[in-house]
């Protein structure tokens, strides 16, 4: 039987930085178990590509969620990366880390270490932003951030001046002294290709002798012996493998895959999990509960003037666009299509940014997400305005079908239950129509196709709300982080309450969602784990 001193279970946004970190002095061994395989993949490589990767059944865990009555009873998707970086090699790499005081947020819910200036080190530390470093971005790490300044589509200077004629500033930096603001975004890449955990931290982590991977290894259950977890169990090839700890065993598998894998354990609400046929080893209640996400929706318009549409529609387009990459390592297929946005307060009486803009030079009416890949545009000069609301409070839970760690685990994600969160989508609904009905915008929109100019009052446009919006793919939460073990799962040194040598590192102990998009976050929560078990075990 296999043993190591720390067995992870997920190589993503977070495992592959706790790979990375725990192996660097050579003092401890390291097995990282992913239930995907190889990274190695066009699709994943070329930035645009998560087109393809979003609907690939070989590197994604393609969910679907329960049907949720806050949006008319219907199943969102819910794409997950099962692939060696994890969402990291499959997400639109926008990198966003928060405001400041979310993390101030974190630290007055009782978890000491989690402040802003806590956190700041550790974001630097991840962080090779190719503008250098200064007081707030890091210039040494190994996580490459780029700029697109130079290659967006000239449409997103309408957008930032339309914004601007709404009333609203211009931000150079959305991770420097305040987020507040609208500009270009920066992404996770380096030239020209995607920058994910696997490319940054485990391709330095794999050459050390200490470090196994292990891919395709689907964990089933971990390992429990008198209160404490030694070890995992996987399947690999049809076989049944055993891996053990000598001294900790830690989650990174994500906000789904982490509390399916708690409560396949034993450990988990015990009334619940005796229903399925699981004996409890530790009453945890809060297990798969606190899940948190945001929604988004999108407003398309049919444009005066070319589009990316006109780029990549065309078959001679798409190869022209290829060549280009391909000789050059540029153009479209080089960026996000989230090449805009900002973060911005939708009426006078929020105290913080409340609402992320993003603009896509781009639309793709017909591939709905989760039905085909978003690789045809639509064949007519078109673009996409789109909102979310930063930080929602509506909570929904993760929940097992069955005691069968193949089946896929019940997500209800209960969107838009509370009145905040509505009014809020109102909100941004509306404040798409004021940044389109600004001149920069007006002088390029030849009409609003969707949801079009009949929706018109709140009531019309909740409809519109709950029969259109959907995630943007940033589900925390469900293994959360507090101080009270009867409403969180993990303290603020990561370790599971009730269980010894267990810790959870991921998005799923975030006491609260981020103001923006979760992967910088979750690779910093990877950096500051990584020291937290470091000192521990140095400690002990």
């Amino acid at each position: 039987m296999a043993e190591f001193d720390f067995v992870i279970v997920g190589a993503g946004s977070a495992g592959a930085v706790l790979a990375d970190r725990l192996s660097e002095d050579g003092k401890y061994s390291i097995c990282l178990l992913e239930a995907g395989g190889s990274d190695l993949n066009f699709w994943i490589w070329m930035p645009i590509g998560y087109g393809k990767a979003f609907y690939n059944k070989s590197i994604n865990w393609m969910y679907h969620t329960e049907a949720d009555p806050g949006l008319n009873g219907r199943s969102g998707y819910w794409p997950r990366g099962k692939v060696l970086g994890g969402s990291s090699s499959i997400n639109a790499m926008v990198y966003i880390r928060g405001q400041h005081a979310d993390f101030e947020d974190w630290k007055a819910m009782g978890n000491p270490g989690w402040g802003w200036d806590d956190v700041l080190p550790y974001f630097k530390r991840s962080e090779c932003h190719e503008g250098g470093a200064d007081a707030y971005r890091g210039g040494d790490g190994p996580l490459h951030v780029s700029g697109m300044e130079h290659s967006v589509h000239p449409l997103c200077a309408n957008f930032l001046d339309a914004c601007e004629e709404a009333g609203f500033e211009r931000n150079p930096d959305f991770n420097g002294k305040t987020q507040e603001g609208v500009g270009l975004y920066q992404i996770t890449a380096k030239g020209g290709f995607r920058m994910s955990t696997a490319r940054a931290y485990l391709s330095r982590a794999r050459k050390r002798r200490n470090v196994s991977v292990e891919t395709h290894a689907h964990t089933t259950r971990l390992i429990m012996e008198n209160g404490r977890a030694t070890g995992v169990v996987y399947r690999q090839g049809g076989a049944e493998k055993t891996v053990r700890a000598r001294r900790e065993v830690i989650l990174s598998a994500g906000a789904v895959n982490s509390p399916q894998i708690l409560m396949l354990s034993g450990i988990g609400d015990s009334e619940t999990l005796k229903a399925k046929g699981i004996t409890p080893s530790v009453h945890a209640p809060a297990v798969g509960r606190n899940l948190q996400d945001h929604l988004g929706l999108d407003y398309l318009y049919r444009s005066k003037v070319p589009t990316l549409n006109q780029q990549l529609y065309p078959w001679w387009g798409k190869l022209a666009q290829g060549i280009r990459y391909v000789l050059t390592r540029s153009g479209p297929l080089s960026l996000s299509v989230n090449q805009a946005g900002g973060f911005v307060k939708s009426n006078p009486d929020t105290e913080r940014p409340n609402m992320q803009l993003y603009f896509s030079p781009v639309s793709y009416t017909k591939a709905p997400k989760g039905k085909r890949p978003l690789m045809n545009p639509d064949p007519f000069p078109g673009f996409l305005l789109g909102f979310q609301p930063t930080r929602p409070t509506s909570r929904g839970h993760i929940g097992l079908r069955s005691a069968d760690p193949f089946d896929t685990p019940e997500i209800h994600p209960n969107s838009l239950s509370t009145n905040r969160d509505l009014s809020e989508m109102v909100e941004g609904c509306r404040l798409m129509r004021k940044i389109a009905a600004s001149p920069s915008m007006q002088s390029v929109i030849d009409q609003e196709i969707t949801p079009g100019p009949a929706i018109q009052s709140d009531e019309e446009m909740l409809e519109d709300v709950r029969n259109r919006c959907s995630t943007v793919f940033h589900p925390v939460s469900t293994c959360r982080m507090g101080p009270d073990s009867t409403e969180n799962v993990v303290d603020a040194r990561l370790k599971v309450y009730g269980v010894d040598g267990l810790r959870v590192v991921d998005a799923s102990i975030f006491p609260a969602v981020t103001s923006g998009n979760t992967n910088a976050p979750a690779i910093m929560v990877g950096e500051k784990g990584a020291d937290l078990i470091l000192e521990d075990t140095r400690a002990a």
